[in-house]
């Protein structure tokens, strides 16, 4: 196996062990005061925020869901269909599509409820970890940093940390999510991310 396959393969490993521990951390409560503290803080930043960054944290977490969560997916698909060929647009659809399902699922075996320091600026229905909208900002945006074309590289490295850092931070702004629940997500989306880009490469290694 080539050695960079290798290391995607433990990374992925790695981070995925990382979200079941910190869930379990999460329920015990190892990770309240901080998620507390932070959360207040940014709370208490956005009561105090004019309109407008309110509804502009609001416009980047509807982004980040839904169906339009959707739309991205397949539009960016189609961009590395173009870039990369079919079997970068298939490890890009599939690792978005398998991340939220297991993140999903990780959702309904830990149960945690949302924060409840103010009324929710978003409407939410399902469990808080880890944060699905993280973890499609890390895998989608993450795998379109490795797949587009070298030259693209640079500037979709600087767009995967914005949208990872805008996401994160406008659910946590918005009262609906720990700051936990964000770093699950992140981890959960690189480690689908890694796999995806893992994928790849072996498919190219071995035409």
């Amino acid at each position: 196996m080539n050695s960079k396959i290798h290391r995607f393969l433990i990374a992925a490993a790695i981070l995925l062990t990382g979200v079941i521990l910190l869930g379990f951390a999460v329920v015990a409560g190892w990770t309240q005061a901080t998620d507390l503290r932070i959360s207040t803080g940014l709370v208490l930043h956005v009561g105090k925020s004019d309109p407008a960054f309110i509804a502009f944290m609001q416009g980047a977490s509807w982004i980040g869901g839904g169906l339009q969560r959707w739309v991205i997916v397949i539009g960016l698909t189609l961009l590395v269909w173009r870039l990369c060929g079919p079997r970068c647009a298939v490890a890009l659809a599939g690792a978005a599509l398998l991340s939220n399902l297991a993140s999903s699922l990780l959702k309904l075996g830990f149960g945690v409820s949302r924060p409840d320091l103010i009324p929710h600026l978003d409407h939410q229905t399902s469990f808080s970890y880890p944060s699905g909208h993280a973890t499609n900002a890390a895998v989608v945006y993450l795998m379109l940093a490795w797949l587009v074309p070298p030259r693209w590289r640079r500037a979709a490295w600087s767009l995967a940390g914005v949208m990872i850092l805008l996401n994160g931070m406008s659910r946590m702004m918005l009262g609906v999510h720990w700051a936990s629940d964000i770093v699950g997500g992140t981890m959960l989306g690189t480690a689908f991310a890694l796999l995806g880009a893992a994928w790849v490469r072996r498919g190219k290694a071995t035409a």
